[in-house]
């Protein structure tokens, strides 16, 4: 079970109460070779920086191999079931998108990755639906800049 469904639920004006705030900053994530080639695999994407540490390291300015930046971005889910809290009456939440992502910093084979969130919209859209908007960077362990920012949107549905 995911540990939101873990929580202890708040209630959605206590959810709504949150806009604006950081909310949390989840646990690091090791993104190592082993991590990279899996995803390679799954997504049939094996182009050399990523899962060549030899030609990487020689034909690259890396040094070594990178993630996928689809790789980074789908460890969001987890990171956010770390601490985005659990709304009282959910019955489902739905990724509903971006409106702006942007990669900004390569994440090396080896690096340790973490989610930093801030509630920036729940809104109400209908009868038991809430739309929530979540600022979302992703930090390299010892890095200056971020993997990735995004503005994320989920759809969350009330019994």
């Amino acid at each position: 079970m995911n540990e939101v469904w873990k929580k202890t639920p708040v209630s959605l004006d206590a959810y709504q109460q949150m806009v604006g705030q950081e909310i949390g900053v989840s646990s690091w994530h090791l993104i190592d070779q082993k991590r990279i080639d899996a995803y390679a695999d799954v997504v049939d994407d094996r182009q050399f920086i990523h899962v060549d540490p030899e030609r990487a390291g020689r034909e690259t300015e890396f040094g070594t191999t990178i993630a996928h930046g689809f790789l980074t971005l789908s460890l969001l889910s987890v990171m956010s079931y770390e601490v985005m809290p659990r709304v009282d009456g959910v019955t489902m939440g739905v990724n509903y998108g971006f409106d702006r992502l942007r990669f900004i910093s390569p994440v090396k084979s080896g690096s340790r990755v973490r989610g930093r969130f801030m509630l920036t919209e729940a809104t109400l859209r209908k009868p038991g639906e809430l739309l929530s908007r979540t600022a979302v960077s992703v930090e390299i362990e010892g890095e200056k800049r971020s993997a990735l920012v995004a503005d994320w949107l989920a759809v969350l549905r009330f019994s």
